[in-house]
């Protein structure tokens, strides 16, 4: 059995027995937190589902842990301007344990979820006792294509390599000239 309630702004799907974090919420730890704002229930056969809420549907649990969440990084910045900001922040929750999903015509416990467990055991009887079916050779028209289908390569297989390509030779060489040197002035010094 599951439900969907409404915390600060958000929605969670919780079970009972599961621990949840919310939205900081004012109260002590061990102290109970009762969810009017349920926007659906479900018991595995049954959903009833809220326009917006449900009217008879309360989840209730107790306080487990206040905290802070991971330190997160706010940076801002505008390039050549000289510009930069740099601040962290942690959000603060609450751990909430779920003790019961409670609706009118619907009661969370072992007693629904042992009836589940009764309505599901004969459909697994009964699959067990049909035969299965057997598959029918391929005709002899499909077996050329099955084989086919079984030696064509699998995604992600090594595939061969490629003939190496030819390499053109090249048609001519870069011809290349002797660099010209300036002539000497009469003032300039033998070195």
């Amino acid at each position: 059995m599951y439900a969907v309630v409404s915390s600060g702004g958000k929605q969670y799907k919780v079970e009972e027995g599961e621990t949840l974090r919310v939205e900081k919420i004012a109260g002590k730890v061990g102290s109970p937190v009762t969810f009017d704002q349920v926007l659906m229930i479900s018991d595995g056969t049954d959903v009833n589902i809220g326009q917006p809420v449900l009217a008879d549907a309360i989840v209730e649990g107790h306080i487990v842990e206040q905290g802070k969440a991971k330190k997160i990084i706010v940076f801002k910045y505008k390039r050549r301007k000289r510009y930069r900001r740099k601040q962290g922040h942690r959000q603060q929750y609450t751990a909430i344990k779920i003790d019961s999903i409670q609706a009118k015509g619907l009661t969370a416990g072992k007693k629904a979820e042992a009836k589940v467990a009764k309505d599901t055991e004969p459909a697994a009887k009964q699959k067990e006792t049909e035969k299965p079916e057997t598959k029918a050779a391929p005709s002899v028209k499909e077996a050329p294509k099955a084989a086919a289908q079984k030696e064509a390569p699998r995604k992600g297989a090594a595939k061969k390599p490629a003939a190496p390509m030819a390499v053109a030779p090249k048609t001519a060489a870069k011809k290349t000239t002797p660099k010209k040197t300036a002539p000497k002035k009469s003032g300039d010094k033998a070195q």
